[in-house]
């Protein structure tokens, strides 16, 4: 009977399937993945700003300040550490495989690796060593005369002709450098040759790995290159550590500046050379070239604030003049001429939207300006001076009794 009669549902039940489940494909599965978020350049950029100044002040700090006088035992161990922690990345990381595309082999290493290597070794020994001597603002200072070196070391060496007009680019960075030479107060002739000596082998050594580079055979990143380099430079600078500078150093002297900081030191420095590896590609040589430029200013100004350094209104004045061609020579005319513009520009609608925190930047710009010209960066010409002697002496001259 229908009262009888169990109600059902409507559902039937499905059988089960029998062949493997094809995956189904939904609209929003097909859409493309947005990519992953990307470090900004900036971030490159700062990092290798902060470890490349680091390196430096930690050297000047540890060989001058903790008095650990032996600059090549310093470097040695800066390539030691170097070596081992390239090996490791070569066997257990991927940034390395680069080296795996270049066809090294004993003649190319002895030929061209080898003499790199030891200019590299001459250039790091004496500029270590004048950080015995010279302030780290002076040393900045002499630096920014390295395009000259590269570019009469490329003559000397027959890898480019002779050009008058690059020559004159490069004038005002000598100009400027030697202004600031003559106003540097703490002045130390023995230092100045040892920074003149490691910019001389640096331009050499540049010079080198460019032609080296020149063939597609070894086109190296900065990772791989101390891959290669690092051994030979660390058992070079070690010969001459044995006979230099062990015999004199003393276990105390080691334990004074405490082996942790060395741990420090040298993973400091070599981070500097893995942030180069990922810094390329990620900005222009326009602003690497600003950015250089920062890196120095900023080590000046350490180098004032840690060390008390004076630097005077001459060298000041000398040194921006030796920024000015640098940049100068890096970019060119035209390329200046355009970011000029822009820069007005972006100055011009800073200005239009925003005038009264414009105003205060011109004011606060001025008054830095006339601190550093007149102000407590200016040099003590007579630090001894005491009038009461002269005043003395007028005295007796007039006949007058003090």
């Amino acid at each position: 009977m229908a009262d009888e009669k169990s109600r059902t549902s409507g559902e039937v039940p499905r059988p089960e399937p029998k062949g493997p489940i094809l995956p189904t494909t939904t609209q929003e599965a097909d859409k493309p993945q947005p990519p992953k978020a990307a470090l900004h350049p900036a971030v490159y950029v700062a990092v290798w700003i902060s470890l490349s100044s680091s390196v430096i002040l930690f050297n000047k700090w540890i060989l001058d300040t903790l008095d650990f006088r032996y600059p090549v035992i310093l470097t040695t161990y800066h390539l030691t550490f170097a070596t081992v922690a390239t090996q490791l990345m070569a066997r257990y990381t991927s940034l390395l495989d680069g080296r795996k595309s270049v066809k090294m082999t004993g003649r190319v290493y002895l030929r061209a690796i080898v003499p790199i290597g030891l200019f590299f070794s001459l250039s790091l020994i004496c500029g270590n060593l004048t950080y015995l001597y010279l302030s780290v603002a002076f040393i900045q200072m002499i630096k920014a005369t390295t395009p000259v070196a590269v570019l009469l070391s490329s003559w000397a060496m027959g890898l480019a002709p002779p050009n008058m007009k690059q020559l004159l680019n490069v004038s005002a960075i000598v100009v400027g450098v030697m202004i600031a030479s003559f106003g540097e107060i703490r002045f130390v002739w023995i230092g100045f040759f040892y920074q003149l000596g490691g910019l001389l082998f640096e331009a050499i050594r540049l010079n080198l790995v460019q032609a080296l580079l020149s063939s597609a055979e070894y086109k190296m990143d900065p990772l791989v290159s101390l891959y290669y380099f690092a051994p030979i430079c660390a058992a070079m600078n070690g010969a001459v550590a044995l006979f230099w500078e062990i015999p004199k150093v003393s276990m105390a002297e080691i334990y004074h500046v405490g082996l942790f900081t060395f741990f420090l030191n040298g993973m400091c420095a070599f981070l500097l050379n893995v942030s180069v590896v990922f810094l390329i590609g990620k900005t222009s040589a326009v602003i690497m070239t600003l950015c250089g430029v920062l890196k120095d200013v900023m080590l000046v100004v350490a180098s004032m604030l840690i060390w008390g350094t004076p630097v005077s209104g001459l060298q000041a004045f000398g040194y921006t003049i030796a920024l000015g061609g640098m940049v100068y020579y890096k970019l060119g005319m035209d390329a200046l001429k355009g970011y000029a513009g822009e820069a007005g520009r972006q100055w011009a609608e800073f200005g239009a939207t925003k005038p009264a925190l414009r105003k205060v930047v011109v004011i606060a710009a001025v008054v830095l300006f006339v601190f550093i010209l007149f102000g407590g960066l200016a040099p003590t010409y007579a630090p001894d001076y005491d009038p009461s002697q002269y005043l003395a002496g007028a005295a007796e001259k007039f006949g007058v009794s003090s």
